[in-house]
Parts: structure tokens; sequence; C-alpha cells
């Protein structure tokens, strides 16, 4: 036979924004109700729910994932989820890169990605002692300055220079 190849077609992921805050109590089987009365949708289906409440301090995430299912909570530690979706419809359909700005408490209909917050490089150093990363540090690294809090990639030592 010829150098015939398998291309599989993965399905791109559903993901519902209920735009009415919710209890922030509730658990899996209310929310799991929730999207059949409310958003008309099968909880059962794979999609991705989102959930925000009352408060706006809080993104609850409901998924199956063909054996069970799965909660996440996302509480801010200060301020409040200020982007919503707004309408007349039970829920609003969102992109994955969408979701990951809203998970970062900004705008997902924004351009550009939010502006990280900077951080002390003292902050910065307590964290890698507590477990954040194994890091070298380069001597020039003083308390004065900041660095971007940005996810560093998996590496056995990092340098930096303020």
């Amino acid at each position: 036979m010829g150098d015939a190849r398998l291309i599989q077609i993965t399905p791109q992921l559903r993901i519902l924004v209920a735009i009415e805050a919710i209890d922030g109590r509730k658990g899996i089987d209310s929310l799991a109700q929730l999207c059949r009365e409310k958003l008309d949708a099968d909880p059962f289906s794979g999609c991705l729910f989102l959930f925000r409440s009352r408060s706006a301090k809080a993104i609850r995430i409901l998924a199956y994932d063909g054996q069970g299912f799965w909660l996440a909570t996302k509480r801010l530690s200060k301020g409040r989820f200020r982007w919503w979706p707004t309408g007349l419809e039970a829920a609003k359909t969102l992109r994955a890169h969408q979701v990951q700005m809203l998970l970062a408490a900004a705008d997902p209909d924004a351009a550009a990605a939010p502006v990280w917050r900077r951080v002390s490089a003292k902050i910065f150093l307590q964290a890698l002692r507590s477990g954040f990363r194994s890091a070298t540090l380069n001597n020039r690294c003083r308390s004065g300055g900041a660095i971007a809090a940005e996810p560093l990639p998996a590496k056995t030592s990092y340098s930096f220079a303020i």
C-alpha cells in the first residue's frame, strides 16, 4: 500500500458561560441541574460550563470527562471579575483563549493581553526559596529591582540581571 496517513481532527471544545450569576455555594448536582434548566444544555456533553458568583469574586467551572464531573473554582484574593457577558440569552459561547483571559480577570474581547503585575525581587526570591522553582540567581539581583511575574519555563537554573 501507499504512504496513507490517518489524520485525526480533534473537535473544538465547546465552552458555555452562564450569563446570570449563581449562588457560589452550589455544588456539582445543582450546577448540572442549572445546565439542563437554564442553559438548555446537557451537562454530560463534555462542554465546559462557566458560572460566576453573585459577588463576582469567584468563577466555577463544571465539566464531565466521561467518568465523572470536575468542579473547579477560581476565587480572586483582591478585586472582582469585571467583565462578564451580557445579553438576553441564558449563555454565551467563548473560545479557549477568551476563557484564559477571563480567568486572568481580564477582558476576553480585548485585542492585547493584560499587563502583568510587577513583583519586587524580594517577593520573587521568597517564592523561589519556598519551592516555586529551584533557581540560581545572579548576585546583581537586588531587593530594589522588579521582575515581571511571568511563569518560568521548566529549567534547573535561572539567572536574573536587574
